[in-house]
């Protein structure tokens, strides 16, 4: 399995995932601000949004389930 895979559907994969999200949103709404930053803040929605749902949206591009959980499970 591709360790970056693995890593990214871990424990700490998936809190980096969230706080790069959260990040990202506060950016975009706080610091940025127009339409720009309603942009930034959606491009951070989904880092956050697949760190929550436990998701890897790189795996299938490395033959691995979509599912954190079940990349877990084959290791």
């Amino acid at each position: 399995m591709n360790p970056f895979v693995r890593f990214m559907s871990s424990s700490v994969g998936r809190l980096l995932r969230i706080l790069a999200g959260i990040a990202l949103i506060a950016w975009g709404m706080l610091g940025i601000g127009g339409n720009d930053g309603y942009i930034v803040a959606a491009i951070g929605a989904v880092p956050l949004l697949t760190g929550l749902l436990d998701i890897c949206l790189f795996s299938p591009l490395f033959g691995c389930p979509l599912s954190g959980c079940k990349v877990r499970a084959s290791r």
